[in-house]
């Protein structure tokens, strides 16, 4: 989240640069920070004592230690200096004909000309008050100097564009590396492991990773092929192919990797976990770190956690204003079961969190065993499940019944022994949470009856079930409506999610704030059945699960489908996101 100041407005003719010259930039800049809450103030004391024995300037430190943001910093310069910020569309196409100043120069000052006019020169500066930089700049072009501020990591894209070769930050990097031939495989190990730790790599693993987290991705997925090692970010759930490293550098990247995963670099063979904790941007990121070998190298994919990125509230998850009041409704029972279902990467683990959050007062003790532990809860006991040790699940269920839990939550119920142990507990007054794998809220019920649970069992103890799936969200800055079809609203019976009747649906565009896709951000569809005594006679039957969910329906529930619609109707998504993540047989139902 960037920082949010007052409106600006900018005067050329009265602006005088002089005015920066008294500035206490450092203190000011860091203060603002701190009073934003984009840095803390022991961050800040520790840069300072850096910036005392460098000599370098407070900006380009915060970003080097990587505490906070360029664009945080950026906007924190916008509102000090109130001078505007430069957008990507306002650098220009060609480089500007009628000054001479060096390229060598404006790299190293990060200054990009933008336009020329009677006032003087627009200059993008990625530090406005260096009053040396705008001096040599004045005397340069003996011009007035009108400063705007602009963001370094872009300004480097410019100026390799108007000045250098044209080559990307990462070809630039490339360039510098230079690899080995002819070495045996022992000598190629240690090769590697030199070639990792030298800054050109480094820089270029850092460069993909702070790539990833600008564009909001949730993992990243590193794959080596024959000719070529492809390197594609997941945002909003969708895989999108982005600038790579030739093929020639794949085992120096994954060696990388490897190494500040602290995994073991010489084994190819076999697949391997590990975990990397770095600042970046301001943020503490959790990177989970899984390689397995195909058949031309080890392919990775690295797990995003942005602790910061995380927001444990029911409506931002997605969840209706009917739905919540049902679920909060059954999550204050005092005992029984509350699963969460769908398929991976369906938000079913931010759910669970947000109702322990919910749970989670002095009263309660609640205790968790999850595989893995992908956000710590102030006030929670979890436990981390170690297969290598033996602390599987139900091992760890059965030592944390004896802990006098409230509230116990289970990372996924995985075999027959863990649901056993979870309904033990749900009988002897403990409320139990925790996820399954299956496509909709019904289809739980046949699948612990599959896994060998008894029936009376199950209707004894399960209170509700949600399922739920994660839809994109159209972006606000360019989303356009679009007058709905009649025959798509008769065949869909749009009707129903209006109350005025008139259904307006909208279509992604593509901007800036989006990355051209339309979308931003994503948000749950869920369904939420609640066992009544109909559901509970349908299981003792043993009813498959379109007789569980059409009871359900009956019984008032709205199946995702059905919630998807309402949502495209109201502007949130479109039909299409919803088709994508639904069945025909949840369409139908």
């Amino acid at each position: 989240m960037f920082l949010t100041f007052n409106p600006i407005t900018f005067n050329p003719i009265t602006f005088n640069f002089l005015q920066l010259q008294n500035l206490q930039m450092s203190a000011d800049l860091g203060e603002l920070l701190v009073a934003h809450q984009k840095l803390t103030d022991a961050d800040l004391q520790r840069a300072r004592r850096v910036q005392d024995s460098t000599g370098e300037g407070l900006d380009t430190l915060l970003a080097k230690l990587g505490l906070v943001s360029e664009r945080d910093l950026a906007d924190a310069l916008v509102a000090q200096l109130n001078l505007p910020l430069v957008k990507p569309a306002d650098y220009p196409e060609a480089p500007i004909t009628n000054i001479t100043i060096s390229p060598r120069f404006l790299k190293e000052a990060r200054a990009i000309p933008l336009a020329e006019d009677e006032q003087g020169l627009i200059v993008a500066l990625a530090n406005p008050a260096d009053d040396y930089v705008l001096a040599a700049l004045r005397l340069a072009t003996g011009k007035i100097i009108l400063p705007q501020v602009g963001i370094p990591s872009e300004m480097e894209a410019v100026h390799e564009r108007l000045y250098g070769s044209g080559r990307s930050a990462m070809g630039q990097i490339v360039d510098s590396i230079g690899l080995a031939d002819n070495l045996t495989d022992e000598e190629q190990i240690q090769h590697l492991k030199d070639l990792a730790s030298e800054a050109p790599v480094i820089r270029l693993v850092n460069l993909m990773v702070a790539r990833a987290i600008e564009s909001r991705a949730s993992d990243i997925h590193i794959e080596p092929f024959e000719n070529r090692l492809k390197v594609r970010y997941r945002v909003d759930g969708v895989l999108r192919e982005v600038e790579s490293p030739p093929s020639r550098l794949s085992a120096a990247v994954i060696s990388r990797i490897k190494i500040m995963a602290k995994l073991n670099i010489a084994e190819r063979r076999l697949p391997q976990d590990g975990r990397i904790q770095l600042r970046a941007q301001g943020k503490e990121i959790d990177l989970r770190v899984s390689t397995v070998p195909t058949l031309w190298g080890e392919s990775v994919v690295m797990r995003i956690l942005d602790k910061a990125s995380v927001v444990l509230d029911f409506e931002v998850l997605g969840f209706s204003s009917r739905t919540l009041k049902r679920f909060r409704d059954v999550l204050e029972m005092p005992h029984g079961i509350l699963l969460v279902t769908g398929p991976t990467g369906s938000g079913k683990t931010t759910t669970l969190y947000t109702a322990l959050q919910t749970l989670n007062t002095p009263e309660r003790k609640i205790l968790t065993v999850e595989d893995p532990v992908e956000y710590q809860l102030e006030g929670i006991n979890q436990i981390q499940v170690k297969p290598q040790i033996n602390l599987s699940f139900a091992n760890a269920l059965r030592a944390i019944v004896r802990q006098d839990p409230d509230v116990i939550m289970i990372g996924e119920m995985r075999d027959l022994e863990t649901a056993g142990i979870a309904v033990q507990s749900a009988l002897t007054g403990h409320l139990v949470l925790s996820t399954l794998h299956t496509n909709d809220a019904a289809g739980s019920v046949t699948r612990l009856l599959d896994m060998g649970v008894d029936d009376y069992l199950l209707t004894s103890t399960i209170n509700g079930i949600l399922a739920q799936r994660l839809v994109r969200l159209l972006c606000v800055h360019c989303r356009q409506p679009a007058p709905a079809l009649p025959e798509l609203v008769e065949e869909l019976r749009l009707h129903r999610f209006s109350e005025t009747g008139d259904i307006t649906l909208y279509k992604p565009v593509g901007c800036e704030h989006c990355g051209g896709t339309g979308y931003r951000g994503r948000a749950a569809i869920m369904e939420f059945l609640v066992i009544t005594d109909p559901l509970r006679r349908l299981v003792l039957k043993h009813a498959d699960a379109g007789e569980l969910q059409a009871e359900a329906q009956r019984g008032g529930m709205d199946t995702m489908y059905e919630d998807g619609l309402r949502k495209a109707v109201a502007g949130l998504t479109t039909i299409e996101e919803v088709l994508r993540v639904t069945t025909q047989q949840e369409q139908d139902g």
